[in-house]
């Protein structure tokens, strides 16, 4: 791996996103987090480079949300993730990554488009409630959420697709997105280790990173914490809906490499 400015000026734009992004500012900021560090290392080394570095995330951004969350929907979505972890770790080497990419991608862009849709038909006089709590939803979600998260780093907008109807007050649903991704990710720690995928020889690269991503991480918690309302939903289904674009985009090139060679 390059130890040059160049590595560390990339780098560091990578860990700028990413630290945003688990400060509340959503899903697409996260998801440009690798294939920026890929630009001066190899995808497997980036994940690698990121995972301490995401740790480290996660302690700031539970620091900062500390007094926000909403339990119920913490509670509900968690077991059904524990279970997609399982079911990751066991299918580990034959998940269709790209697949599940492109699918996570469909899926969360046609999420989007409806919430535009109902935008469109409150215009006309029509008012959409606030979709209530649902044990098998947030069971299918989650799960949907723990194996996607294990297998391609996206688990995110399946969270969303649940939390966001909810219509909870933006704290409360930032404080339970950020426990929610804390908790699979310590999780995550001993299936990785079990997998080979956790390499110690980043951790001296990381390290030199840490100072910055809890800077990054805090400082988007303090834009999220300062939005209204009204701002801050239309912000997260705009993210949502960017980084459904770009799951589907990933999917599909890496799946039209593979069928071209």
């Amino acid at each position: 791996m390059s130890n040059d400015l160049t590595f560390y000026l990339v780098a560091a734009i990578a860990v700028l996103f990413v630290g945003m992004a688990k400060g509340g500012m959503g899903e697409a900021l996260a998801l440009m987090g690798v294939p920026i560090l890929s630009l001066v290392t190899s995808p497997v080394e980036a994940a690698a480079l990121l995972l301490p570095i995401l740790i480290v995330m996660d302690g700031v951004s539970l620091w900062a949300w500390r007094r926000d969350n909403d339990r119920r929907t913490l509670l509900m979505m968690l077991p059904g993730a524990l279970v997609g972890i399982a079911i990751g770790w066991i299918t580990a080497a034959q998940v269709p990554r790209d697949a599940l990419r492109l699918i996570i991608g469909a899926i969360t862009v046609g999420f989007v488009l409806r919430y535009a849709f109902t935008l469109w038909r409150a215009r006309q006089g029509v008012q959409a409630k606030a979709r209530g709590h649902s044990w098998p939803l947030a069971a299918l979600l989650g799960l949907g959420a723990g194996y996607g998260s294990f297998v391609a780093h996206s688990g995110g907008p399946f969270f969303q697709i649940y939390g966001l109807p909810l219509r909870l007050p933006p704290r409360a649903y930032t404080g339970a997105i950020v426990r929610f991704f804390a908790i699979l990710n310590v999780v995550k720690i001993l299936p990785y280790a079990a997998l080979g995928q956790l390499n110690t020889t980043n951790l001296t690269t990381s390290v030199t990173l840490f100072p910055l991503a809890a800077l990054a991480t805090f400082t988007g918690s303090l834009i999220v914490k300062r939005m209204k309302p009204s701002i801050f939903y239309p912000f997260m289904y705009i993210m949502a809906f960017i980084a459904g674009l770009k799951l589907l985009m990933d999917g599909f090139l890496a799946m039209t490499l593979i069928s071209g060679t």
